[in-house]
C-alpha cells in the first residue's frame, strides 16, 4: 500500500479523527487504496503523524460504512465494492432527488437557476479532468438539494452512496462527461420553466446511467467487486414510464 503523503497533511487546530476519516474515505473511494489491500493503524498513524487512537476511531467508522473489513488472521483490508449496495444506493438517491426536483419546479428560483448554470459552466471547463468533474457533479446535486431546503437529505445520500462513488472513479476512463453535462443543462431548463413531468424524467434518466455503466466496470475490474452469485452482470436498460422503472 502506497499513500501520497503530500495529500495527508492535518490541521492540528481541528479535531483529528474526522480529518483522518475523510482522508481515508477519499483515498478508498478514489481508488488510491484498492479493494483487497491491507491497511494498518500504525502505518496510517505514522503517515499522518498522529497517535493510533484517532486512526482506530476512523477505522471503526469506515468499517461501519462498508469500506473496511476486519478479517481473522489477515487484519484490516479495504473492502471490495458491494455490487448490491451500489444499486440500492442508486435506487434511494433517485427517489430522494426526484422529490427534490419536484419541490424546485413548483416555484423556480431565479437566483438558484443562475447559480446552477454557473456551476454547469465550471463543469464544461473541467470536462477533460474527470476527477475534478466528479467533484463539480457532486456540488451540482448538493446545490439542488440545498435550493429545495433539503440539504440534510443530501447528507443522508452522501452517507449511503460510498459504494456507488467508488464505481464512478473506476469508470473515469469511459466517463460520458459531455452527456452528463447536457443532462444537467436540460434539467435546469425544465426547472426554470416549471416543467414538472420533464424535470422528473430528466433527473431519473440522469441517475440511471450507472445501470448500464456498472456492468462494464465490473467486467473490467471483477476482482474489485463482491458480486451476487459471483457472476458478472449484464447491462440493464431501464426505460422510464410515469417516473418508474419498467
Amino acid at each position: 500500500m502506497e499513500l501520497r503523503a503530500a495529500n495527508w497533511a492535518l490541521d492540528e487546530s481541528l479535531p483529528i479523527t474526522p480529518q483522518v476519516h475523510r482522508m481515508l474515505r477519499t483515498a478508498i473511494i478514489q481508488g488510491q487504496l484498492e479493494p483487497g489491500n491491507r491497511i494498518s493503524e500504525s502505518e496510517i498513524a505514522k503517515t499522518c503523524n498522529v497517535s493510533r487512537q484517532p486512526v482506530r476511531e476512523a477505522f471503526i467508522k469506515l468499517a461501519g460504512e462498508g469500506l473496511l473489513a476486519v478479517l481473522p488472521q489477515r487484519g484490516t483490508i479495504i473492502s471490495k465494492i458491494d455490487y448490491g449496495a451500489a444499486l440500492d444506493a442508486r435506487f434511494l438517491r433517485e427517489a430522494i432527488e426526484a422529490d427534490i426536483i419536484a419541490i424546485l419546479v413548483r416555484i423556480p428560483d431565479a437566483a438558484l437557476i443562475r447559480d446552477l448554470r454557473s456551476q454547469i459552466d465550471a463543469q464544461r471547463a473541467a470536462a477533460n479532468m474527470p476527477s475534478a468533474f466528479i467533484q463539480l457533479d457532486e456540488a451540482f446535486h448538493r446545490m439542488l438539494a440545498e435550493g429545495a431546503g433539503k440539504g440534510g437529505a443530501f447528507k443522508l445520500i452522501e452517507g449511503l452512496k460510498s459504494q456507488m462513488d467508488r464505481v464512478r472513479f473506476l469508470s473515469l476512463g469511459q466517463f460520458p462527461v459531455d452527456k452528463l453535462i447536457a443532462q444537467h443543462s436540460a434539467l435546469v431548463d425544465h426547472i426554470e420553466r416549471g416543467a414538472a413531468a420533464q424535470a422528473n424524467t430528466a433527473i431519473r434518466t440522469h441517475l440511471r446511467e450507472i445501470l448500464s455503466d456498472l456492468p462494464i466496470v465490473v467486467a473490467a475490474c471483477p476482482s474489485f467487486f463482491n458480486l451476487p452469485d459471483g457472476e458478472i452482470p449484464t447491462p440493464v436498460n431501464a426505460p422510464i414510464q410515469g417516473g418508474e422503472i419498467k
